[in-house]
């Protein structure tokens, strides 16, 4: 029941989550160094469920899954740095925190909203698993290959700090999944409304760290906010173009739009409050104010957009 309430209300849970770290500037900052830990717990739980052998899936839908990923981690970064470089070119900052939004693995959370429209529910599993382990790797290297010469990157600490916050965790989930499958249901259940309040948690806590600039409320603020409003609604049309591209049908299409679309905020938050200053932050941060809105809505357009075209 409370897993379900989390649920249906998250998309308006999120923006309260940043006011309330705004708000709580003073009392929550001194809480930031949990950000971590509660990340890798909510790794944890939201991988459960996940069977090892569920990557093999991929020979299933090579052409789809190959797309996700160019979309997630070649195009939407390009099209990231491009924007920042135009709208914020004197602003390295801004433009860090802009490609890390965008270079982060697909949101967990979008499974939730895949099995809701009716998407493959395993190509998103096979996206999910596999962008999760690599996340180590794709992170640090995409924000080397944009911004290696501009910034100095703790490349090494980013891939660790990842490595246990993510990887580590997914992985011990998928073991447990594997060899304790009586295991799974309990920790589901209990993990299940956990891994959504420890999401606000960190949205909560990251946003008290970046509580000057909200609370600021100026015109560089409302640019940012447009500015990540526009790449993330793109990252949704993105997913549909590249599965007309790959001829897919409507399941994988509304799996690769809400794929695409949706990123996993909670590390970027993460990632953005251990190793980059607070200004840094604000990309990420905005990302969540609308990112579940956006998915709900997409969703719901997706589905009666495709009811039209059969009746018609």
């Amino acid at each position: 029941m409370v897993n379900q309430f989390l649920q249906k209300w998250l998309p308006l849970l999120t923006p309260v989550a940043v006011l309330i770290g705004v708000l709580g500037v003073g009392v929550l900052e001194v809480f930031v160094f949990l950000v971590p830990w509660i990340f890798a717990c909510m790794s944890f739980a939201n991988s459960i469920t996940i069977h090892p052998k569920e990557i093999i899936e991929i020979t299933r839908f090579p052409l789809s899954f190959a797309l996700v990923l160019i979309g997630l981690h070649v195009l939407m970064p390009i099209l990231a740095f491009s924007i920042g470089w135009l709208v914020f070119p004197n602003d390295l900052l801004t433009r860090t925190g802009l490609l890390l939004a965008f270079s982060i693995p697909t949101g967990i959370v979008s499974l939730m909203w895949i099995s809701i429209y009716g998407g493959n529910r395993t190509l998103a599993l096979c996206v999910i698993l596999v962008n999760t382990l690599l996340a180590p790797i794709l992170i640090p290297v995409t924000l080397t290959v944009f911004l290696g010469t501009e910034i100095e990157l703790n490349t090494s600490g980013m891939l660790w700090g990842i490595f246990w916050m993510v990887v580590a965790p997914s992985v011990a989930a998928l073991i447990i999944h594997a060899f304790k499958p009586r295991w799974v249901e309990p920790i589901h259940t209990i993990g299940a409304p956990l891994t959504k309040v420890g999401l606000l948690a960190v949205i909560c806590l990251n946003s008290s760290v970046a509580a000057p600039y909200f609370r600021a409320l100026d015109l560089h603020l409302t640019v940012i906010i447009i500015t990540v409003l526009f790449l993330a609604i793109t990252g949704y049309f993105l997913g549909l173009v590249l599965g007309s591209v790959g001829q897919v049908n409507e399941a994988e299409k509304m799996s690769m739009m809400l794929l695409c679309g949706m990123r996993n905020i909670g590390v970027g938050a993460a990632i953005a409050v251990v190793y980059f200053p607070p200004i840094a932050t604000l990309p990420v941060i905005v990302g969540t104010l609308f990112q579940q809105i956006l998915a709900a809505y997409f969703g719901k357009w997706r589905v009666k957009r495709i009811a039209r075209s059969i009746h018609a």
